[in-house]
């Protein structure tokens, strides 16, 4: 039985961020606030998964408003270009190493702009007491995960020759033990400089001038002047109706188009009377998925080059269009080679209603691998998407953001409720929103049992090697076989499998009561008072 709370509610993939929301919510801090904490927190204590070297997405909501979305994602910097790769030697951008680390990280950004909507609200903790945590846990040291020491164990190989990273992320050149002690120092300094001296210091000021002097050591591309252009970018997020409501997410250059077309074509196909872990409701999520990555790949780059409004994709006629291409009995064809991504999405509501849906990421496990000497700061690897062909969507160009698979979600019920909801994981994400999504809203399922309910992944994502449909294995060997005869290529996947994600769900009610699921495929938790 999910249990009901009244003043505030936070979810996160990892216990000390959730907790970290919390405590600020107590002491007065609205959701934003919250929130800023927890994306420092966890970038302290999650560091495979997200760091201040990445970019961020935000979805914001305030009772009696529409969302209002933050887009903090970093361009490709001045010397990233087609000519530089080829004359030296590449046909494809590097996925580890200061070459792949080629565009800006934003997600500071995002922080200073997120805090300027809490000023307006009210906001007053000051920036010491949201990074508080975050500088302790840094300093003092965090107990390594599993996770954190099962995906440094795997990619060992690829990341121990990067810059700074064995100096960082290594102990006597193994992945560290998990349930031991891990310290990051140097980013504790950052991150106390940049408490004292304001966000705007990670481009303007002396942690700017850091960032550029380390790259130049390393050969790589970032300049001074490439993090002073930066800036966060406030957009209108894209909407779709829905029979129950409205649904928001992300904007360009992100797939949240994705995440909206799959739920649009299932609530126009119906999901009435479905089994919710049934073969017939997993095979037409799974074909929704391949309708709408169709329409990703054809068009999502970023909005300043891409040929189509955005939210004309979301359009009905599209819609309809796609939902009429899926046979509820056949399989389409599949086959994408889909990319891997380490991301962590969070959610808030405080006391007066006000909501976050927040998704920070550094693309793969530990991004570029490169750490950044001075100041600590692990870089992101995003640009890597880019593609090396000068004809190709998602060609590289200096000043163009890159693709990114990171999408917060948002739904406000036409019932008065409202639902903040996101999962990491890739190609993955619309998936585990689909999921999610749809059992709360369609089966009337609680948020912990919807995130609870054993899921699927169509194509490859975080760890998962091959395109094929994977379900964990708490599905039914029936569910299985239906599938299979379906034309479906499916494998299985453990029990709880942190493949599909790590999903998390927040409700408020128009009574002002919050429930809430975390994801125990992480090391998450779901915090409230």
């Amino acid at each position: 039985m999910n249990r009901i709370y009244k003043n505030g509610i936070a979810v996160a993939p990892h216990h000390e961020a959730a907790k970290t929301a919390l405590n600020l919510l107590r002491e007065g801090g609205n959701a934003i606030e919250a929130m800023v904490g927890a994306a420092a927190t966890i970038a302290a204590v999650y560091p495979h998964m997200t760091a201040i070297g990445g970019d961020a997405f935000w979805l914001i909501h305030q009772p009696g408003k529409v969302p209002v979305a933050i887009d903090a994602c970093g361009a490709a910097c001045a010397q990233a270009t087609l000519d530089f790769y080829k004359a030296t030697g590449h046909d494809a951008i590097p996925i580890r190493g200061p070459l792949a680390a080629n565009t800006i990280a934003g997600t500071i950004s995002g922080w200073e702009s997120a805090l300027m909507i809490s000023k307006q609200w009210g906001g007053k903790l000051p920036l010491s007491a949201i990074l508080e945590n975050a500088i302790r846990h840094a300093r003092d040291g965090i107990v390594v995960t599993n996770s954190q020491h099962a995906s440094t164990s795997s990619k060992v190989g690829e990341l121990k020759p990067q810059p700074g990273f064995a100096e960082s992320f290594l102990v006597n050149d193994a992945a560290p033990a998990a349930a031991s002690n891990f310290k990051m120092p140097r980013l504790a300094t950052t991150l106390e400089h940049l408490a004292k001296k304001g966000l705007a210091d990670f481009y303007t000021g002396d942690v700017g001038d850091s960032i550029a002097r380390d790259f130049a050591k390393i050969g790589g591309l970032i300049s001074f002047d490439d993090l002073r252009k930066h800036e966060a970018v406030f957009r209108e997020p894209l909407n779709r109706p829905h029979t129950l409501g409205t649904l928001y997410n992300m904007t360009p250059p992100t797939q949240g188009v994705v995440s909206l077309l799959i739920l649009a074509i299932l609530d126009k196909l119906g999901l009435d009377n479905l089994d919710p872990h049934g073969a017939d409701y997993v095979h037409l999520c799974a074909e929704a998925t391949k309708q709408a990555f169709g329409i990703r790949d054809k068009y999502v780059t970023d909005p300043v080059h891409m040929k189509v409004h955005p939210q004309s994709l979301l359009d009905d006629d599209i819609v309809a269009a796609l939902a009429k291409k899926i046979s509820r009995e056949q399989a389409a064809p599949w086959g994408k080679n889909l990319q891997p991504a380490d991301t962590v999405w969070m959610g808030v509501i405080d006391n007066e209603g006000r909501a976050v849906s927040f998704i920070q990421s550094i693309y793969h496990e530990f991004g570029s691998g490169v750490v950044l000497a001075e100041s600590g700061i692990n870089w992101q690897n995003r640009g890597a998407s880019f593609s090396l062909d000068p004809n190709a969507l998602l060609a590289l160009k200096p000043g163009k953001k890159p693709f990114h698979t990171l999408n917060p979600a948002m739904m406000l019920f036409a019932d008065g409720r409202v639902m903040p909801y996101g999962t990491m994981g890739g190609d993955g994400q619309p998936q585990t929103q689909c999921a999610v999504f749809t059992r709360i809203a369609n089966f009337n399922m609680s948020p912990q049992a919807a995130i609870d309910a054993p899921r699927w992944l169509l194509g490859r994502t975080w760890g998962a090697p091959s395109d094929s449909l994977k379900i964990e294995r708490r599905f039914d060997e029936v569910v299985f076989n239906n599938l299979v005869a379906r034309g479906h290529d499916v494998e299985w996947l453990s029990e709880w499998d942190e493949s599909v994600g790590h999903a998390g769900a927040l409700i408020r009610a128009k009574d002002g009561s919050l429930v809430g699921g975390y994801d125990k495929r992480s090391d998450g938790s779901l915090e409230g008072f």
